[in-house]
């Protein structure tokens, strides 16, 4: 049996990550609401790099690494990260699916896109519905710092507009520090 792998995810990984995510939407909801072109959620245009972990042919789960314009920030979060002029890296698209859970899968898909935010030398930040509990707990365990809530545009399940929390990476909670 071979063990578990995180790589780069290529483009003949997409209908296995679609079944992923299927998989995770039937079990947590997630994402709220299902994509009429899931593979083209999974690879929004502002995706720099994109990773899954597999065990042979299986998608396990994936994690991907954005750029959103700096101008488009919640105000809250850009000052967090010192208002940068520059690119800002954003967590996207993470899910691990219910077997591959409990196995360390989701924390090492953090690391791989925190190491990929710091060779860019960018800052990383991330949002996570209020409803998301599991995800929640996750990122604040590895550190990462709730910095701003918001409303999104988009209803969550109960059919108001979602929750959003707003976390800054704790490399990037770091960095103002080391620069004095």
């Amino acid at each position: 049996m071979t063990s578990p792998l995180i790589r780069p995810r290529t483009i003949e990984d997409l209908p296995a990550c679609v079944d992923a995510l299927a998989t995770v939407h039937a079990s947590d909801r997630y994402p709220v609401n299902w994509p009429a072109d899931p593979g083209r959620w999974l690879t929004p245009s502002n995706l720099v790099a994109a990773w899954v972990v597999v065990n042979g042919a299986d998608v396990l789960g994936h994690v991907g690494l954005s750029q959103p314009d700096a101008a488009t920030l919640e105000p809250l979060l850009a000052q967090a990260i010192g208002m940068p002029a520059g690119p800002v890296g954003s967590l996207t698209r993470l899910f691990v699916t219910p077997p591959g859970r409990g196995h360390g899968h989701a924390t090492r898909l953090l690391d791989v896109v925190a190491k990929k935010a710091a060779d860019l030398g960018i800052p990383l930040v991330l949002d996570v519905s209020d409803d998301d509990h599991g995800a929640i707990t996750l990122y604040e365990r590895a550190g990462w710092q709730r910095v701003a809530t918001t409303r999104a545009e988009w209803l969550n399940a109960a059919g108001e507009n979602a929750l959003l929390h707003h976390y800054v990476s704790p490399e990037t909670m770091r960095k103002p520090a080391q620069s004095e």
